[in-house]
Formats: structure tokens, C-alpha cells, sequence
């Protein structure tokens, strides 16, 4: 009887949302709590949760210093606009800028990876006067009608085309392409350092050396758009300092507010500069929730020392992975937590065994399984993981 019950408050909940949603997505389970890496569903169902979000939940779900972080800034204030001064935001900046490498030193803050790498556009073109783009095939920079001009996926630009920046996509980790496609009509290279919806790419250090060297001679800016692998994702608070190349903007989102919508452009002083008053703006960016909310994820990576525990734990899940041998994997790739299984099949029915095996994962393209559990994950709890896949890999 209480299963009965229990799954018919699933199909409501369901059927209520089908009623008035876009029809975009057709879900057919329902979460409603987490605790650290674990979910549980409306039907009581356990979960390890390898999605996070889309590698959102960084400090993982429930976090108890996030939450009161949050009550506690909602009973003081929500909202303060970027043109008037806010005590808690100057302190996340404060915060912020002993992650961030030099000479990136300013920050404008908005509420999505989307709406931030808008503004990088916009800042691009502000400080170069240039109008066009280059970026990476198989990237992904966010759908809306800005952003989706840097999105190589033609099942999302198509439909909307003409597209309203003109780019130019190369080969990822291609110096040659890289080198053809900047001209002096080139006002930024846009570039994921790891790439998070194509599949876990990362960039080759030639690669990205080039593209700083190649921008810098040609008048161009580099941005890293670091909406996914930033935040300490990649056991660096951003994934180019594995590389030890500064770009002229970064973008931010995320893991950045552990589950709090937050976007942040990071750029140096010159790039900061060319944008004239007004010239650009939001409602939502900055406001003090969301900067409470990163002020506390930050907080977390320092006490919890957990960019070392990136490091050491996604090694061990790498590991682990590799360990198993398993003929159906052609690859296993990444860094940190931002991980990438290849199979030698198209791997939806595995995505889905793996739910069944109480194991939350996403695709990162038709190949590849991505693993992006919150930061906090532990050995034992990576294990698990490991053991669910063998399983789910066995009987899809």
C-alpha cells in the first residue's frame, strides 16, 4: 500500500507539471531531497548523484554552511542592484580574487553561464571594435540567441539561423586551424579549456599556448569559458591554471554558487575599461543571495581544503574506471571531477541502467557518459560508483 501511495504522489506531481510545462523535456522521476552526493526520489529511492546538476551542486546538496549562508542573508537582503554598494558582495569579490590568477581583476556578475558569456561578447567588442569570432567545434557555450552563435552543435543553431555573431569554428586542439581562422576582423577566441558538452576534451598545452600567443600578436583577446570546468571542478579553481595560461576574460557559473544561479566575467583592468558607462547591465547579477551563496562555496574550498580533494578523489574514480577493463569502454578521460566515459556504443541505455542502478549520470555528446558528482564525493562513495557502472555497463 505505501508504494501505491507513494508512486501515485509521483504521477501527480508529473502529471501537474505536464499540464503547463513547454513539452522541451518529458521527465519520469521526481527528486525531492539530497544530502551530500545522495538524492532520493519521490518513491524513496537512494541515488549516487553524478550530475550534480550539470555540474552544479559543487559543495554538494543540503550543504549545511550554504543553507544558513542563505536563510540568514534572506532575512537581512535579496536585493541590491550592481550600481549601489552591497557589504556582501564586496566581500565574495574579496574572496574571489585570492582564487583568481592575476591579471584578471575585475568582475561583472549576472545569473548564468549564458547570460555571462552574453557579456564576454559584449566586452570583446568593446575592447577590440572588431566584430567576429573563432571558436572550437564540438563546444558548447550556452543557447541563448548571443551565446549560440559560439555553440557548435547544428541541432541548436540551425533551427534560429542567421546566427548574430559570425564565427568561425576550428578543429579543438588544431594550432594550424587556430592560426588560419584569426584575422584582423577577429575580436576574441572563444575557447572551453575542457570541453563539458562535447564529450570531456581537454586542451592540449600547445593548443591553448598558441592561442594566447596567436591573439596577443593579432590584436584578438582570448576568453576561456570556464562555466563548466571553473568553480575547483578540475582540482584548480579554474581549469587553465593546469595549464598556466591567463586568458583576457573568463567566464564563470555553475558550481560557482553550489546550486544558487551566479555567472561571473572575469577580466583584467583594460578589458574592464572599454566598456562605456551603461553600456552594459542586469537586474539579477550580484545580487546579495547569490553572492552569500558563492561567498560560502568558496568558504567551503578553503576549509574543506577541497580543490587537493578534486585532485585526489577524481584520480581515484579515473582509476578505478580504467581498472575495470570493460570491453564496451574506448576511453576515459578528463580532470579532477569532470570526467568522461567513451563507450564503443551510443550510451543512453546505459545512462538510463545506471539510474536504474541508483546512479544519476548525463551524456556529454551520443558517446560518452560525463561524470560531474558534487566536489565532496568521497573515495568509498566513488567506488560505489564504479561498482554501479560495471553493472549497468553488464546489463543495459
Amino acid at each position: 500500500m505505501a508504494d501505491t501511495v507513494t508512486k501515485t504522489i509521483t504521477a501527480d506531481i508529473l502529471e501537474r507539471d505536464a499540464q503547463h510545462h513547454t513539452g522541451l523535456w518529458q521527465p519520469d522521476v521526481v527528486f525531492v531531497r539530497g544530502e551530500g552526493v545522495n538524492l532520493w526520489d519521490a518513491e524513496g529511492k537512494h541515488y549516487l548523484d553524478c550530475m550534480a546538476g550539470i555540474a552544479v551542486a559543487s559543495v554538494g546538496h543540503a550543504n549545511e554552511r550554504l543553507a544558513n549562508a542563505i536563510s540568514e542573508q534572506a532575512r537581512k537582503l535579496i536585493v541590491c542592484p550592481q550600481n549601489l554598494g552591497n557589504d556582501v558582495r564586496a566581500d565574495l569579490t574579496d574572496k574571489l580574487f585570492q582564487f583568481v590568477p592575476k591579471p584578471l581583476n575585475r568582475v561583472f556578475f549576472a545569473s548564468s553561464g549564458s547570460e555571462i558569456n552574453e557579456a564576454a561578447l559584449k566586452w570583446a567588442r568593446a575592447a577590440t571594435g572588431r566584430s567576429k569570432f573563432v571558436a572550437a567545434k564540438r563546444g558548447f557555450s550556452g543557447r541563448t540567441m548571443g551565446s549560440l552563435s559560439l555553440t557548435w552543435e547544428k541541432k541548436y543553431r540551425e533551427p534560429f539561423e542567421p546566427m548574430r555573431y559570425e564565427t568561425t569554428f576550428i578543429r579543438y586542439n588544431d594550432v594550424d586551424e587556430l592560426a588560419e581562422a584569426i584575422t584582423d576582423e577577429t575580436a576574441a577566441v572563444f575557447l572551453e579549456p575542457v570541453q563539458g558538452e562535447g564529450g570531456i576534451h581537454p586542451a592540449t598545452q600547445e593548443f591553448l599556448e598558441a592561442a594566447r600567443a596567436l591573439t596577443h600578436e593579432r590584436g584578438a583577446l582570448l576568453i576561456f569559458d570556464e562555466v563548466q570546468s571553473g568553480a575547483g571542478r578540475t582540482g584548480t579553481f579554474l581549469a587553465s591554471e593546469n595549464y598556466g595560461i591567463v586568458p583576457d576574460m573568463t567566464t564563470m557559473a555553475k558550481g560557482l554558487g553550489g546550486g544558487v544561479p551566479i555567472g561571473a566575467l572575469l577580466m583584467t583592468d583594460e578589458v574592464a575599461a572599454a566598456m562605456p558607462k551603461g553600456g552594459h547591465g542586469t537586474t539579477f547579477g550580484g545580487n546579495p543571495l547569490a553572492a552569500a551563496a558563492a561567498l560560502a562555496v568558496l568558504e567551503e574550498f578553503e576549509t574543506r581544503d577541497l580543490l587537493n580533494h578534486v585532485k585526489d578523489v577524481g584520480h581515484h574514480l579515473r582509476k578505478g574506471i580504467l581498472e575495470l577493463n570493460h570491453p564496451l569502454i574506448r576511453d576515459v578521460r578528463g580532470v579532477g571531477l569532470m570526467i568522461g566515459v567513451e563507450l564503443k556504443k551510443k550510451v543512453a541505455p546505459y545512462v538510463a541502467a545506471l539510474r536504474d542502478a541508483g546512479v544519476l549520470t548525463i551524456n556529454a555528446g551520443a558517446t560518452v557518459i560525463r561524470l560531474v558528482p558534487p566536489l565532496i564525493i568521497s573515495k568509498a562513495e566513488a567506488d560505489e560508483v564504479v561498482k554501479r557502472l560495471k553493472h549497468a555497463l553488464e546489463t543495459a
